[in-house]
């Protein structure tokens, strides 16, 4: 609809600030000469929208200009407060408590009321199950070193379960699921990485701070195969069919095919390092190594060695 189309338009420009006709075309998949009409319609109903010319040129809005409370929608003011109160729970801090009431601010008496009445639909929980108080704390650590800008030392577990001792420079917080990550400049290794919080066992906040490196934009966090630091393998996997949740939960639907008989066959690449013979020995005699065979016998030497240490 056309009314959506330029309330979309208005936040975009809001956000964006200067694009052109031809974007704006290509991104609505409308024409150059609807996009000049759109405009006319906006600057006809009020809001400030700037023209420029040449190379550089293309559509803004005034500076100024903010966008109202009426374009929000009781649903859409609903899905803020449930992620702000989501944020806060999993990071202790009360500014959020303050934004949380910033945003409950914006809802009318009677939008509370109806609010109230039907419950609330949409609820994030950052926490994961079984989580003790030690995590958030370490969550805490790191946001107030980001704002002071301290440099943290750290006892990390690689993937192997070796432990080292790092100091580094914290630039962001990253919560992927329910896992949290920092992303760091590493004095150590001498460049960027990002470390997984559980894995790491010691935190402190020196009194040395550091001046922000120029740094990658996180806007997401995204799988970077470099990171592994090695090759993955092509490895065929077969679970029984009581295993099939939990293939569900590990792996990419996409990887997986399912047997007239019910049992599961997982074709995937893996980086074949002490995390993946313990996600395979996890379950048990539900899984078999298809393909490849030195795999298969890695696991076999494993569950060898396991019975070994009962063995008197």
């Amino acid at each position: 609809m056309k009314i959506d189309r330029l309330l979309a338009m208005t936040v975009l420009l809001l956000n964006r600030g200067r694009i052109s006709a031809k974007e704006l075309a290509e991104r609505f998949e409308v024409s150059t000469k609807t996009i000049y009409r759109d405009m006319d319609t906006l600057s006809q109903s009020g809001i400030p929208v700037l023209a420029h010319q040449g190379t550089t040129g293309g559509f803004e809005i005034m500076e100024q200009y903010t966008i109202s409370r009426q374009y929000l929608t009781l649903s859409e003011l609903s899905s803020m407060i449930a992620a702000v109160k989501g944020v806060g729970m999993a990071v202790d801090d009360t500014a959020y408590s303050t934004l949380q009431d910033k945003v409950m601010a914006l809802l009318r008496k009677s939008d509370k009321d109806s609010n109230g009445q039907r419950g609330e639909s949409l609820v994030f929980d950052l926490n994961p199950w079984g989580q003790g108080p030690e995590a958030r704390q370490k969550v805490n650590l790191f946001k107030q070193a980001i704002e002071d800008k301290r440099i943290v030392q750290l006892s990390y577990i690689n993937r192997n379960g070796t432990e080292t001792e790092r100091t580094a420079e914290p630039y962001a917080l990253i919560l992927k699921g329910n896992i949290w990550y920092v992303h760091a400049y590493c004095l150590l290794r001498g460049a960027f990485r990002v470390f997984r919080v559980s894995r790491i066992h010691q935190a402190e906040a020196l009194s040395a701070t550091f001046e922000r490196r120029e740094a990658a934009v996180l806007d997401k966090y995204a799988w970077d195969s470099d990171w592994l630091g090695t090759d993955e393998v092509e490895v065929t996997l077969v679970f029984r069919p009581q295993a099939r949740y939990r293939v569900g939960d590990s792996f990419p639907a996409d990887k997986v095919t399912i047997a007239e008989d019910g049992s599961l066959r997982v074709k995937n690449s893996f980086v074949l390092d002490e995390w993946f013979y313990g996600m395979l020995l996890s379950h048990s005699d539900h899984v078999k190594v298809e393909q490849p065979d030195f795999v298969a016998e890695q696991v076999i030497q494993r569950a060898r060695n396991i019975i070994g240490r009962y063995v008197n």
